[in-house]
């Protein structure tokens, strides 16, 4: 099982700090340094800044947002980066929500799983230097009837296949993910429940395929906290996680809420959700069984963290990407060396 890092958004304050971590994470052996966007910084222009200052790390988004662009402009910035990275590049993709994409992008959040197939096949095609047409249900080129005619990137990517993701959640959205991806980003993954909420669906969409799961990317993001107060630790990610189970997303279409759901707190859920839409943001928060974060996070001393790893690769996970928490440089790199020591204690590198 290999290791990544996930930066998350920048412009948060600690910008310097991240660029640091990623150098840390670049000399310790991690494989992947992944960033995020949502409305804030995209993660075109971190990868690229993060691929400039490291030598050997992969640099991926996680995610780059379906709305946010055509197609063809993601195959651009993909064969670019790729291109600038001398080949350390990894396309992650996903639809965002419906409030970040009406909201922000002015783009129906309608048919996301045909939405999302057609731009995968867009993008591949468009990588592979075909001279492009497409004849979709939401794109077409060259548009019928005008001056366009069928073009072919310029740009000549450093490898033949950029290794793409998609970060999915639901059943349907896993399914497609495993026909037409290499790989899959989860969040809130627990070891116990990784069959039934993912590989399982998964699996099924590789099998539509005609593949296995061989050689599929199974890599979850889990918050990282070391020490030996296994309990405060937890609290340390009870906003987080109400944020995501409580907020992100509208009262009817939460996708995280669905899957706390999934994993046997639907109630537990509902409760979050219903204290963090009426502004309870802190009795939400308190209200996150701390079990639940236990099983989605790694928590506690070396030891304690090794033996989860083992259960997630034994559960499936090939990635296992971290972020450590940490209120200061110093506390940031030293749970990022406590991630490789763990893995290392698990006999896992």
């Amino acid at each position: 099982m290999r290791l990544g890092i996930n930066l998350g958004y920048w412009g948060a304050g600690m910008d310097a700090d991240n660029l640091a971590v990623a150098r840390e994470a670049d000399r310790l052996g991690y494989a992947v340094c992944w960033a995020a966007e949502a409305y804030g910084s995209d993660a075109a222009t971190v990868l690229s800044w993060v691929a400039a200052q490291t030598e050997r790390i992969d640099v991926g988004s996680a995610i780059f947002q379906i709305p946010a662009r055509t197609p063809t402009m993601t195959a651009m910035t993909a064969a670019t980066l790729d291109s600038l990275s001398g080949g350390r590049f990894r396309l992650g993709l996903g639809v965002s929500g419906p409030q970040v994409s009406e909201g922000w992008y002015g783009v129906a959040f309608d048919k996301p799983l045909a939405r999302t197939r057609e731009y995968v096949d867009i993008v591949r095609r468009a990588m592979s230097r075909e001279r492009l047409t497409y004849q979709g249900e939401h794109w077409t080129l060259p548009l019928p009837g005008g001056p366009g005619k069928p073009i072919k990137l310029t740009v000549h990517p450093t490898r033949e296949h950029i290794p793409l993701y998609i970060a999915a959640i639901g059943p349907k959205n896993l399914e497609q993910t495993g026909e037409i991806a290499d790989g899959a980003l989860l969040i809130f993954p627990s070891a116990a429940h990784l069959e039934e909420t993912a590989l399982r669906h998964i699996r099924v969409g590789r099998e539509k395929a005609g593949l296995t799961l061989d050689g599929f990317d199974v890599c979850p993001t889990l918050p990282l906290a070391v020490g030996d107060d296994v309990p405060a630790l937890a609290d340390l990610f009870r906003p987080y996680t109400a944020l995501y189970i409580g907020g992100m997303g509208s009262r009817k279409q939460n996708f995280y809420n669905q899957l706390a759901g999934r994993m046997g707190y639907e109630k537990e859920a509902a409760e979050i959700q219903e204290k963090y839409l009426a502004g309870e943001k802190d009795a939400a928060a308190a209200a996150v069984p701390a079990e639940l974060i236990d099983s989605t996070c790694l928590l506690g001393p070396v030891e304690r963290i090794a033996d989860r790893m083992r259960e997630y690769a034994e559960a499936g996970v090939t990635t296992l990407t971290l972020a450590p928490a940490g209120f200061t440089l110093d506390e940031r790199i030293a749970s990022l060396r406590a991630g490789v020591q763990a893995l290392e204690h698990a006999g896992l590198a």
